[in-house]
């Protein structure tokens, strides 16, 4: 597991890369699963980002990731931004991963971030619970384990609004009945 010193430092290198162009973001994944859910290791971080505004200075983002200690490939990049797929960004100093998703998986997800105190004293924007959840889920269809021990946690822990938020969300995406699969299995493996 990497130390908390990595984290802080890989998340800053990129957190200044956006807020010099501009760009909203707002950590996902495993990292915001552990404010809303329990602590579990993870091995990268996750980001969303705005694509609009990336894409408005998609050049100078570039160049500015070329001056940084991130190691990447341009073209992935460039092409990431235009079909809103995902990037990756390895700071070779840290050696920890990041993964930058150009877009939004659940709509309007943005503009629900919380701050959050990710680090002592550093104030940073995390999905909302319920957008966290709704991913998880989102992901839980397309094939990922991992994200359903994270998914109970998460609805345990969340508030009552959140809880239907969450179940609203499930149901606009046809998702209920996983979600109610998903919330019915154990946690441990007997």
């Amino acid at each position: 597991m990497f130390p908390t010193s990595a984290f802080r430092e890989t998340l800053g290198k990129a957190v200044r890369i956006f807020r010099q162009h501009d760009i909203r973001f707002h950590l996902t994944g495993g990292v915001a699963s552990v404010f809303y859910g329990e602590p579990r290791l993870t091995q990268d971080i996750d980001i969303v980002i705005d694509n609009g505004q990336v894409a408005g200075a998609a050049d100078s983002f570039v160049q500015c990731l070329e001056e940084s200690d991130f190691m990447f490939d341009p073209d992935s990049v460039h092409q990431a931004i235009a079909s809103r797929g995902m990037f990756q960004l390895l700071d070779v100093i840290e050696t920890l991963k990041l993964d930058i998703y150009p877009r939004e998986l659940i709509p309007g997800e943005l503009d629900r971030s919380v701050l959050r105190e990710v680090f002592e004293g550093e104030m940073l924007p995390v999905a909302s619970c319920p957008d966290v959840a709704t991913s998880k889920l989102i992901w839980i269809s397309k094939g990922s384990h991992k994200s359903r021990r994270d998914l109970r946690q998460i609805v345990r822990v969340a508030s009552e609004p959140d809880r239907h938020r969450i179940e609203d969300s499930s149901a606009q995406l046809g998702l209920a009945a996983l979600l109610e699969e998903v919330l019915g299995e154990p946690d441990e493996i007997s």
